[in-house]
């Protein structure tokens, strides 16, 4: 199945790691990523630590849990390559899956931080 497809059909549960230059680790729940293609995803995030970690080191990792019994899911280790403001763009994307909760306070500056995908594993095994 392709990425864009599992995404779009699998509930879950997600969390996105980074680290700074110095590795120092942050872990944070993530929605699922936006699928650009099987080699490009992207994530809208708010100016906090996990944004701040990618300015300095642009490797992260993306851990999704599916929502069935045992261990089922994928862990995707990605590459920072672009991020951009465009509220245009962002809203678009915004619109097709974001809770209440997740709307950003007054005067807050969203990115759309785009990844490469450099390898995709399962939850759990190699």
């Amino acid at each position: 199945m392709s990425l864009k497809a599992y995404f779009e059909k699998t509930k879950g549960f997600g969390v996105l790691a980074t680290a700074s230059s110095d590795g120092a680790v942050d872990v944070a729940v993530y929605a699922r990523p936006h699928v650009v293609d099987e080699e490009t995803v992207a994530f809208i995030m708010a100016d906090r630590l996990s944004h701040k970690n990618l300015k300095s080191n642009p490797h992260a990792a993306y851990l999704f849990r599916e929502e069935v019994a045992g261990h089922v899911g994928k862990r995707l280790h990605l590459t920072m390559v672009k991020e951009e403001t465009d509220s245009g763009k962002i809203q678009a994307l915004r619109r097709l899956r974001t809770p209440i909760a997740c709307e950003p306070e007054k005067g807050e500056v969203r990115y759309l931080v785009t990844f490469h995908v450099d390898l995709v594993l399962p939850l759990v095994g190699s």
